[in-house]
């Protein structure tokens, strides 16, 4: 690689010059950039030396005389592109209106999204909490119903609400889909609040439930409670459905439908930091209402008028979001896309299993994504059983709910803030082995009041705490911090680990883990419950098997980290030495300005392959050298 000369102006010439039709007069650099020159420039401060041998400056150039290339000149064409890219106006382009630096067409597609995903995140943070208040503190039901629930009832109705999405799809327009998906969500969250709930009394076969819960044993009140409350398990499912399928397909679809890839870097970061804002708003609004039962008066229902309350915020939400989506049809316009479809592979089950299997790197990916899905699980389920016994009223439990909601997204927020800190003083490695970390220290905190809780009674005493409160409020913090450095460390850990692999891996690696390991984390926890309820009777019972079973799973994940970790750096250490063989191989003429103004070439071998009187710049350049 030639070296580049501190000279006065610097300019980077195309590697393969093509002569043009217009020659201007033979003169030097210094006549073509005389005041008397026609041709000059009008402004030199968009010099910028580039290396991929093209000029990024606004202005009509010639390119000078290459040695033994007498009497003939080049033109050196500006790039649209280059110009572009600088954010100056091309010439005959005109320059779109501007807000704050925003192109007004880019505001009318960002904050109609920002509010459609405000609203949405709003209203999905009032139904996750809800749905919990509901299965596990309902009569008859505790939260070993949650395990059972996930996998027999919220599992198939997922399945089959995207075999009906996909059909809809097929005949249905964007816009009639958004419809037909999200209005039957707000009619169902409403008609629940209204009627459903206050006549669950007269639709739930509680008798009936009763007499197979003698006949059959304790550890089969997870099952039956599902049939108990049917009403209230529906709930739970919509609620979890509005979340993958709200958020996911129908937001996601419509955002990366309207926005560029360039608007997209810009603008879906901060939607990540909107969401935690909802979150944290959403989370003074659920204990807000469910503080309401403290003004009313004996035997009125409080949970009832808190639950209406919320429920009509949730429908008033939907229909804005409704709202919004119908002016973002109406007025934001669409981007030019290509219509050349990049195909991915499609890999069954067997398929991806084998990729899994055969790969190093992408087992110990996979193991992280697993990991994760079955010890978030497992502590979340104990931790809600010990919330039910602390908070027994749904009121109570409510309230807990929205202060857990609202701490969630003040620490999310933070760590977001943080994340890219950690990233660039500590690497990535470190960053991947914060959220087991994170996870291991509160877990072993969580289980070991709970199994210990009674020796340390005495000194949690001093502190106005039973065992139980202050295994409620440790199982708190595992979940706030495990989520916050979820969405803030993890993702994007496990999105930056496939970035060096090469496309073939990158692409079927993705795909894999997508088809197998994602199902696998978020199943994999409730069915290990389900086996320690049903063989041990309950999920008390089972509670020191699965410390023990969080304490293996977390160390394994913490090895895969630093398995992946070794992995990551040397795949990154080839790929930079690779640049750099790339960039050596590139040699870089450039025009020096020498004393008299005029223009050189320093290294005009490079661009004289038929030879020339080189005796003429070896006084005015200097001998170019190997980088």
């Amino acid at each position: 690689m030639q070296a580049v000369l501190r000279t006065k102006g610097l300019l980077s010439l195309p590697s393969n010059p093509k002569p043009r039709g217009f020659n201007p007069p033979p003169q030097g650099l210094s006549h073509r950039f005389s005041p008397l020159n026609p041709l000059k420039p009008k402004n030199l401060s968009g010099f910028s030396l580039s290396l991929d041998g093209c000029q990024k400056f606004h202005g009509f150039v010639t390119k000078p005389h290459v040695i033994g290339q007498k009497n003939r000149t080049f033109h050196i064409c500006k790039a649209k592109a280059a110009a572009a890219a600088d954010g100056q106006p091309v010439f005959g382009e005109i320059e779109s209106p501007k807000f704050m630096g925003i192109e007004i067409t880019t505001l009318k597609k960002i904050i109609p999204l920002g509010l459609m995903f405000f609203c949405i995140l709003f209203n999905y943070t009032i139904l996750r909490d809800t749905k919990d208040v509901l299965v596990v503190t309902a009569k008859g039901s505790s939260a070993e119903i949650i395990p059972f629930l996930k996998t027999w009832v919220n599992l198939p109705m997922a399945i089959g609400f995207m075999l009906l999405y996909t059909k809809l799809a097929n005949v249905l327009s964007k816009q009639a889909l958004f419809y037909t998906v999200i209005v039957p969500f707000i009619g169902f969250f409403g008609a629940f609040g209204f009627v459903l709930y206050p006549l669950s009394n007269y639709f739930h076969p509680t008798a009936l439930a009763d007499k197979l819960l003698a006949m059959l044993g304790p550890r089969f009140l997870g099952p039956l409670a599902i049939m108990r409350i049917w009403s209230f398990c529906l709930f739970y499912v919509m609620a979890e459905l509005w979340g993958s399928v709200v958020v996911s397909v129908l937001f996601w679809g419509l955002a990366n439908q309207i926005t560029t890839v360039e608007e997209a870097k810009r603008f879906y970061p901060l939607f990540g930091l909107g969401a935690n804002v909802a979150l944290i708003f959403s989370g003074r609004t659920v204990k807000y209402f469910s503080n309401m039962r403290k003004n009313l008066g004996p035997g009125v229902d409080g949970w009832a008028i808190s639950l209406k309350a919320m429920m009509s915020i949730v429908v008033l939400m939907g229909l804005t979001i409704c709202a919004l989506y119908w002016w973002v049809n109406q007025n934001a316009p669409l981007p030019t896309r290509s219509k050349k479809k990049k195909e991915k592979p499609k890999m069954g089950t067997m398929e991806s299993l084998k990729f899994l299997v055969s790969k190093r790197y992408i087992r110990d990916l996979a193991t992280l994504v697993v990991a994760y899905g079955i010890s978030i699980n497992l502590v979340e389920v104990t931790w809600k059983s010990k919330l039910k016994a602390q908070f027994p009223s749904p009121n109570e439990y409510s309230s807990f709910m929205g202060d857990f909601s609202t701490a969630t997204g003040i620490a999310t927020f933070t760590m977001m803030l943080l994340s890219q800190w950690i990233f660039d003083k500590y690497g990535w490695g470190t960053a991947a082995k914060i959220t087991p970390t994170v996870l291991l220290l509160t877990g072993v905190g969580f289980f070991s009041l709970i199994l210990f809780g009674d020796p340390l009674a005495p000194v949690l005493t001093k502190f106005g705490m039973t065992p139980l409160l202050a295994a409620v409020y440790v199982g708190a913090m595992q979940n706030i911090f495990s989520k916050s450095a979820k969405y803030s460390l993890f993702d994007p850990c496990k999105e930056m680990a496939y970035i060096p692999l090469d496309e073939d891996t990158k692409v079927k690696g993705k795909a894999a883990i997508d088809v197998v390991c994602n199902p696998l984390g978020k199943s994999g926890g409730a069915l290990i419950q389900q086996f320690m309820i049903l063989t041990f009777g309950s999920l008390a019972n089972s509670t020191p098997y699965l410390g023990g079973v969080l304490l293996v799973i977390v160390l394994a994940w913490l090895g895969a980290a630093r398995s992946l970790d070794t992995q990551f750096t040397a795949l990154r250490r080839e790929e930079e030495i690779e640049k750099e063989m790339e960039i050596a191989a590139v040699k870089i003429p450039v025009v020096a300005e020498n004393e008299n103004g005029n223009g050189s070439l320093v290294g005009g071998s490079a661009l004289n392959p038929t030879g020339g009187d080189s005796t003429t710049t070896s006084s005015e350049t200097s001998s170019p050298r190997n980088a």
